[in-house]
């Protein structure tokens, strides 16, 4: 057992990276009050959370029941990944010259929970974690236990990111910003790409 939980905590935490994310809540969150940075990080997480653990218990059946496949899904996310890739790339400085007239979405659900945090990768790590369980309740709450370690280390450089913000200042967010959006559009495209991958081989 202890192999296990630390096989998911080490697949867990590869996936859902909490070191990587913090530059993306930075630029995800920029020129918010640290009050509301404070809530779109724990509902990021809890949100994130309830959508790993109801993917292990019921992730698989859903999928199947809905005759999706987990490549398409991957695909799915990686389309949606692009389309927040594009946003950063090229209207942040517009969307911050609008943000004092136009209250901005909160990002807390969509992108960073869904599909940041609970992407195709982390997903698919539950729905195989779920699998592993073999329908054993002490396995899965001993999993669930874990995602919700993974997610509290999310948590908690979401809430350190302030400092890091200060230090960067208005310039370096933009900056950043930018150089993130190009390396997440980078990252969608190889979901697409592992997507398709997948769909060809199962053909």
């Amino acid at each position: 057992m202890f192999a296990l939980l630390s096989s998911a905590f080490i697949t867990l935490f590869v996936v859902l990276d909490p070191p990587g994310l913090a530059p993306v809540f930075i630029s995800l969150t920029g020129g918010m009050t640290p009050a509301t940075k404070r809530t779109i990080a724990v509902e990021a997480a809890l949100v994130s959370f309830g959508v790993l653990v109801g993917a292990m218990f019921f992730g698989l059946n859903i999928l199947t029941m809905l005759g999706i496949s987990l490549a398409s899904f991957r695909i799915a996310g990686g389309l949606l990944l692009f389309a927040i890739a594009f946003e950063m790339v090229f209207e942040r400085r517009q969307e911050r010259k609008n943000s004092a007239a136009v209250p901005r979405p909160s990002p807390a659900v969509f992108p960073l929970a869904i599909p940041l945090m609970a992407g195709p990768g982390a997903i698919t790590a539950a729905v195989l974690l779920g699998g592993r369980a073999d329908g054993n309740w002490l396995s899965l709450g001993l999993f669930a236990a874990v995602m919700a370690l993974v997610l509290a280390m999310c948590l908690g450089v979401f809430l350190l990111s302030g400092p890091i913000e200060r230090l960067l200042g208005e310039r370096g967010q933009n900056v950043l910003g930018r150089l993130l959006g190009v390396l997440l559009a980078a990252l969608a495209v190889q979901y697409v790409a592992d997507g398709i991958q997948a769909l060809m081989k199962a053909a």
